[in-house]
């Protein structure tokens, strides 16, 4: 796996495990403890309706950080893709935070950690889109970038 992929992956998963855990919570299981500040053993309508919101967000997330690698087509890697990368990078700082000074155990200690790999993650998939190139072309040598024995455009100049 190049350098993007396999910090989008890990970060899809576990964004994945993050999406389970609202959509539980949302469904009314007794999981509250660990979320929304812990106040409620069992959310409230209104804070279900804020762990579908999460949800959607997650998945939102993964589809960011796994086009972001260049592991799931987009048509093209666009800036938008990339702002976004970094606009998540930003989101799971600052959760970290947010679960740091929780009054709930469950948040500071199970949840900070999940939140720092997921950060972590998003920040090392967008650096390597600003580092240059495409994140999904690692491995390929300099393939379409101008090499010696191509153009650019992905054909033998027959110059070397």
């Amino acid at each position: 796996m190049g350098t993007a992929r396999k910090p989008a992956v890990i970060a899809a998963v576990a964004l994945a495990l993050l999406i389970i855990f609202q959509v539980l919570l949302a469904a009314g299981l007794p999981m509250g403890r660990a979320a929304w500040g812990g106040e409620h053993r069992v959310l409230p309508a209104n804070l279900r309706i804020g762990s579908l919101l999460a949800a959607v967000i997650l998945g939102f997330a993964v589809f960011v950080v796994l086009a972001s690698a260049g592991l799931i087509a987009t048509g093209s890697r666009s800036r938008a893709v990339r702002v976004i990368a970094w606009i998540f990078a930003g989101y799971f700082c600052l959760n970290i935070l947010m679960n740091l000074v929780s009054r709930s155990p469950p948040e500071r200690y199970i949840m900070t950690p999940v939140a720092t790999v997921v950060a972590v993650c998003f920040i090392l998939v967008a650096r390597s889109q600003t580092a240059g190139g495409h994140p999904g072309d690692e491995g390929r040598g300099n393939a379409g970038a101008g090499s010696d024995s191509d153009n650019g455009t992905g054909t033998n100049t027959g110059s070397n």
